[in-house]
């Protein structure tokens, strides 16, 4: 399971909520190279660890949103792994503060490999006693904090799969 983050105007946002086909045409059959697309592999339910401490399953934590907001674009709508999720651009600026407040020192202090294994986080890597597993981690929750960030400043909106 990879997760993605796409970057789009209110205006695709608005189109995507009232035709969800256009959404999966720009992911899967537009090509565009100028789509901001952003793939974060398989370290998603690790970064979800990171901001709230939980595991999809649990999850209830308001910094959740950055990957799972639970607003969906189309419920009914099936992208690999279920529906896509969403963030309006004024969410996105509160999430991306949010996000710009983490440092590499608080995403190591948060690092829970024995916790993370516990609640089987996805990909159930965590467990191996091997610096690049952090640094696998670490490098995408970066790679987030860039993309919102980077969508922040452009008042964007954020929208989020599974595939």
């Amino acid at each position: 399971m990879i997760f993605n983050l796409l970057r789009v105007s209110s205006e695709e946002l608005a189109a995507y909520l009232d035709d969800s086909s256009l959404l999966e045409e720009t992911i899967y059959e537009n090509g565009d190279p100028d789509i901001h697309l952003v793939d974060i592999d398989k370290s998603w339910e690790g970064i979800l660890f990171i901001l709230t401490g939980q595991n999809l399953d649990k999850l209830d934590h308001p910094l959740g949103a950055a990957l799972f907001s639970g607003q969906l674009v189309d419920p009914e709508q099936d992208l690999g792994y279920g529906p896509a999720n969403y963030l309006t651009p004024e969410q996105v600026r509160q999430i991306s503060g949010q996000l710009a407040a983490f440092s590499a020192a608080d995403v190591k202090s948060k690092f829970d490999p024995v916790k993370m294994t516990e609640l089987s986080v996805y990909p159930q890597i965590w467990n191996r006693q091997d610096a690049e597993i952090f640094d696998y981690l670490l490098e995408y929750f970066e790679e987030v904090q860039s993309f919102y960030q980077a969508a922040a400043g452009e008042n964007q909106a954020v929208i989020t799969f599974l595939n």
